[in-house]
């Protein structure tokens, strides 16, 4: 009996408790003008979060490792080859309201961006040099959750009851402001996420 629970819990592959949706993204670099530049999307009206910004990327599908989610958004939503997408390796990612979304880091081997044409997700696409998010840090600003009494929360059954000191009351939300399109919520925080391990790197020197 102790061997095969000790198989069972060796075979098991964990994952994050509660989460029900999986998504990935990619944040595609682009080496254009001796300098390397950040691509991002705008959001189409039709779908959700419209006319935001974001990266490309989406559920994934079954079967489907994240890498392979990322990519294959990246391909439909900008219309270019697999062998345009070159994945340089995956960085921190976000467990947040059941969800789990993975970004990995890439270059698209593209000549021009401006030349990509974007299927109907994408209003629009631009981009930003790197250098100017290594220096632009994004402000942060603190989201409050509010606890209230008419829950069905049994605030009876613990301590303290609605005064008990939750982690989660509030949310940190970073947003680029000076920019010509306002980055902000999880694109802005896997950007910050990048740029963060290159400043740290001591293998990461910028011009």
């Amino acid at each position: 009996m102790t061997s095969q629970i000790e198989n069972i819990i060796k075979e098991y592959p964990p994952k994050p408790l509660g989460v029900t949706k999986q998504y990935a993204v990619l944040l595609p670099l682009i080496w254009q003008d001796n300098d390397w530049q950040v691509l991002y999307e705008i959001r189409s009206q039709h779908i959700s979060q419209p006319g935001e910004v974001s990266f490309p990327g989406g559920r994934l599908e079954e079967g489907e490792s994240y890498q392979e989610a990322a990519i294959r958004e990246t391909i439909e939503e900008l219309n270019i080859k697999d062998q345009q997408i070159k994945i340089w390796g995956e960085i921190d990612y976000i467990v947040q309201n059941k969800r789990s979304i993975h970004c990995f880091v890439g270059q698209l081997m593209v000549s021009d961006w401006r030349e990509i044409k974007a299927n109907e997700e994408v209003d629009n696409i631009f981009t930003v040099p790197l250098q100017s998010l290594m220096t632009d840090n994004p402000n942060y600003y603190d989201l409050p959750s509010t606890i209230t009494k008419e829950s069905n929360f049994p605030f009876d059954k613990i301590r303290n009851g609605d005064k008990y000191s939750f982690e989660s009351q509030k949310q940190s939300i970073p947003f680029y402001e000076n920019f010509d399109y306002l980055i902000w919520g999880m694109t802005a925080q896997f950007t910050d996420c990048f740029t963060r391990i290159l400043k740290e790197s001591t293998y990461f020197k910028f011009k």
